[in-house]
């Protein structure tokens, strides 16, 4: 049996993490849909007891004749990844996204890669959600300068 790769581990200081990332903002659509199986094309896959959770980009939806029984979707979001290498055992990164967003009233669905967050936020919010998001990069910035 072969050894698996251990890649290196990613920045968990939150300071770092916040000073050093780079939010981008995808500009495809995405939705949230429940159905009972995985959907062809979904880059998240969450298995819950009442049925299965899909993500994925709202253009390779199945179409009407294609769509399983019961399959329900979300309004679309938006999805701002966090370009920096993020531990999965880092501590307050999500946080504080998620309270730099719910000061400005928007909602965050976070999903966590191996090597980045994602962060899904209410389409008509994007931009707003993006601004928030770099603004809180641009004060931790700041911060680590005026320590460093």
């Amino acid at each position: 049996m072969s050894e698996v790769e251990r890649p290196a581990r990613g920045v968990s200081d939150l300071g770092e993490l916040l000073a050093t990332m780079r939010p981008e903002l995808d500009p495809d659509a995405w939705v949230f849909a429940t159905a009972a199986e995985p959907l062809a094309g979904a880059e998240v896959t969450v298995v819950e007891a009442e049925g299965v959770t899909s993500v994925l980009r709202k253009h390779d939806l199945p179409t009407a004749g294609d769509a399983p029984a019961r399959m329900r979707v979300s309004p679309p979001f938006a999805r701002i990844t966090l370009q920096v290498h993020s531990d999965l055992e880092a501590v307050g990164l999500t946080a504080a996204v998620a309270t730099a967003l719910a000061a400005e009233g928007i909602p965050a669905n976070v999903v966590a890669g191996f090597f980045h967050d994602h962060i899904f936020v209410p389409w008509p919010r994007a931009s707003d959600a993006l601004a928030s998001v770099r603004a809180l990069q641009r004060d931790a910035a700041r911060a680590g300068d005026a320590r460093g």
